[in-house]
């Protein structure tokens, strides 16, 4: 008897059904079933099915008949599950990575509660991910299992079948099955959720419910939306007929106004000419069911009063009206706007007339982003060797709290933060383009790159459109006619971007002022910033940081991280900062696997971990000023190197031990050649290549060069007597795991 039993119907999704199905069978957690169940679909879906059956025995094909539809496919898929637990996934979703490892793990702390809930992602087909929007609902605090009266904001939730796992002895015990038609999962989930005697839940994404561009049922403009009522009697049917629930006759009674309103007014559901006869049998519904004392906020009892009375004309009228009060309110902050903008650039030009201040200095970074990076590490630098000077951070209010008490803050684009822009003798950033600035004579402007360029930059991107995307180069040699200083940490740096990036400034080459902290940090320091992070005393912390890949549009998914800390042990923990192109945090299904993608402070993760794990991304440049280990690892070299472009190609000169896949790269770690001493003499040669200068006074070069005038070439600590701050964890001397000479299946 398998744990899981996956139901998965399919009707007209062959173009999303074999990735469907294989999110199910590549699942870490392998005691499963999948029931496919072709619903005599007119298209290849019942070959996609077959197929994948002749490939692996937990598949069971279900070729029905006759097209019944989403409800009776999935009563026919139930009718053959053996599994201890049901979970129903659409042809055309996904589950995501270690999903049902996640939910077998949550089972089995709850105590195998008759219904689990977990949570979902939309994902768009322009490649963007957006996660449920009330997932708080699902926080996994207080007692677990509990009953629906102690979390009854469940109910809330989107009514669909396919975000919970179902104990199948409940659901045979209790009779529940699916009704034919439309919005057939709304009979089924609030009776579960209201008859189950334990309920869990996840907080944790487990489905992408995929958002098509065309061709989904609820963008499908049919007169089957109409079904959406039998529904909801058959709901109100179960509540007559268990009068133990009679309790959430209220919550649902709101719940069924609120998606008939739904229906209502959604443009491509209903057919032109049949919105006023809905909406009188939505009339009908409502006096039908209505239940006193039902609760409805002030901010919705227009629209249930416009259900209440059939309002249709009412309901057209006032949606002009709101229209017309939308396009007034934004015609009256664009002119807001305007007026704003003028006041400013009259106050600018204003600022400008006024003399230079020599004893100010204005930073900022990409994106108006908070305290760090280089602009941070020379800021903090002008307040220890020139306390005459003042400085001022420009950033959003929302990351104020960022910068140290002796920084002013400034807003971008307010009054104060022009009049600095304008009188500031210096200006330090790591942009390429200072937003709204006019350069002044005698204003110094000191530019800080991101990184070592390993990849093509600047000019040499034109060559390259997938990577250069929407670059104006025109404007890139703009931003680059201001710069007066460019500091760089190492020759190859210095001519690249000197050819690359051509103009008139003087490059300094002094070091990388962001890794001073890397030659001050105490020991103390790394301990508290690994207890932040929540990494154990002991622990070897893996810090995996790839670059990103900007010629594409959706996410590559480069690492199986679960499994590489399942393989390597529990004294491994990997905090994680691949990139996110959806800005949502990355799901884990252990607490050995941190996600730290989020985090504002590079710096900070290198000193908190004892390895880094990358790929083609500048950082390990940096991270080899630390002197500890380094690992690369990257299956899709060609692609990387062919779209981006590469000066300098890791692979022939690493900076430590080198895997071609992630089964070596396990076998590296658990085998201790990561920290051998073949990796120890690689990155003593990248280190004396790409951190000549870097000892822990490259921002004090700086400051004494700009700001104090006091010498033209960088005095450097010599190598010999440079002492990065040591790793917390020290490196095994014997394997940690033994691995089998082949791969593990998964």
């Amino acid at each position: 008897m398998p744990r899981f039993s996956v139901i998965v119907p399919a009707y007209q999704v062959q173009a999303y059904l074999r990735e469907c199905l294989e999110s199910v069978l590549t699942q870490s957690y392998p005691d499963l079933e999948l029931i496919a169940v072709d619903d005599c679909s007119p298209d290849a879906c019942g070959a996609v099915i077959d197929e994948f059956a002749a490939q692996d025995p937990r598949v069971r094909p279900v070729h029905l008949p006759a097209n019944v539809g989403l409800g009776p496919a999935r009563n026919a898929g139930m009718a053959r599950a053996t599994g201890d637990y049901l979970v129903f996934l659409d042809g055309d979703d996904t589950l995501t990575p270690d999903a049902l490892l996640a939910v077998a793990d949550r089972l089995k702390e709850t105590g195998d509660p008759d219904v689990l809930v977990y949570d979902y992602a939309r994902a768009y087909w322009t490649g963007e991910t957006v996660r449920n929007q009330v997932a708080d609902r699902l926080a996994q605090h207080g007692p677990a299992p509990f009953a629906l009266a102690d979390r009854p904001g469940l109910l809330g939730l989107l009514a669909v079948a396919w975000n919970k796992a179902y104990r199948r002895e409940f659901v045979e015990r209790e009779g529940f099955t699916f009704p034919p038609g439309y919005y057939e999962d709304t009979p089924w989930t609030y009776p579960v959720l209201m008859t189950a005697g334990t309920i869990a839940t996840l907080d944790r994404v487990c489905v992408h419910y995929r958002q098509r561009r065309a061709g989904g049922i609820l963008h499908t403009t049919s007169e089957r939306h109409f079904e959406v009522f039998g529904q909801y009697d058959r709901v109100f049917a179960h509540l007559d007929a268990h009068p133990g629930l009679e309790r959430w006759r209220p919550v649902l009674f709101r719940r069924m106004v609120d998606h008939l309103l739904t229906v209502y007014t959604r443009p491509d559901r209903l057919p032109r000419g049949s919105r006023a006869a809905f909406l009188r049998r939505a009339r009908d519904q409502y006096r039908r069911h209505r239940t006193p004392g039902a609760p409805v906020p002030a901010r919705t009892r227009v629209r249930h009063a416009l259900v209440r009375f059939g309002l249709h004309r009412t309901y057209r009228t006032l949606r002009l009206a709101s229209a017309l009060g939308r396009r007034a309110g934004r015609l009256r902050r664009r002119a807001l706007r305007g007026l704003r903008r003028v006041l400013l650039g009259a106050h600018y030009r204003l600022q400008r007339l006024l003399p230079l201040d020599s004893r100010r200095v204005l930073f900022t970074v990409e994106d108006d982003g908070g305290y760090g990076g280089d602009p941070a590490a020379l800021e903090s630098a002008v307040r220890d060797h020139a306390p005459h000077v003042r400085t001022a951070w420009a950033t959003r209010p929302e990351l104020h709290h960022t910068l140290p008490a002796a920084t002013r803050r400034l807003v971008p684009g307010t009054a104060a933060h022009l009049t600095a822009l304008a009188r500031s003798a210096y200006l330090v950033t790591d942009r390429t383009l200072v937003p709204g600035l006019v350069k002044r004579k005698g204003q110094i402007l000191v530019h800080t790159p991101p990184g070592t360029p390993l990849a093509y930059a600047g000019l040499d991107l034109q060559d390259r459109p997938a990577a250069a995307r929407d670059t104006d180069f025109a404007r890139l040699l703009e931003g680059v006619d201001q710069w007066d200083h460019v500091v760089t940490g190492d020759l190859h740096s210095t001519l690249t971007y000197e050819r690359v990036l051509p103009g008139r400034y003087r490059t300094l080459e002094y070091g990388r002022p962001r890794t001073d902290r890397f030659h001050t940090a105490s020991p103390a320091d790394v301990a508290v910033l690994r207890d932040c992070l929540g990494v154990p005393a002991g622990a070897v912390a893996i810090l995996y940081a790839p670059a990103p890949r900007d010629y594409r549009r959706s996410p590559v998914r480069t690492l199986d991280l679960e499994r590489v800390v399942r393989r390597l042990g529990p004294r491994f923990v990997l905090l994680s900062r691949a990139p996110r192109p959806d800005g949502e945090p990355q799901e884990a299904a252990s607490d050995r696997v941190v996600d730290v993608s989020a985090h504002p402070d590079l710096m900070t993760l290198c000193l908190a971990s004892d390895a880094l794990v990358t790929d083609f991304s500048p950082l390990m440049c940096d991270y080899a000023g630390l002197d500890r280990p380094i690992v690369l690892h990257a299956e899709d070299r060609e692609a990387y190197a062919a779209a981006r472009g590469l000066y300098v190609d890791p692979w022939t000169f690493p900076p430590g031990a080198v895997a071609d896949s992630e089964d070596e790269l396990i076998e590296i770690f658990a085998g201790g050649r990561w920290c051998g001493p073949r990796a120890t003499r690689l990155r003593a040669a990248f280190r004396d290549r790409f951190c000549p200068h870097d000892d822990g006074r490259a921002a004090e070069r700086v400051v004494r060069t700009v700001l104090l005038g006091e010498f033209a070439e960088p005095l450097s600590v010599p190598p010999g007597r440079r002492r990065p701050v040591p790793a917390a964890a020290s490196a095994p001397e014997t394997p940690v795991v033994s691995l089998p000479p082949q791969p593990a299946v998964f």
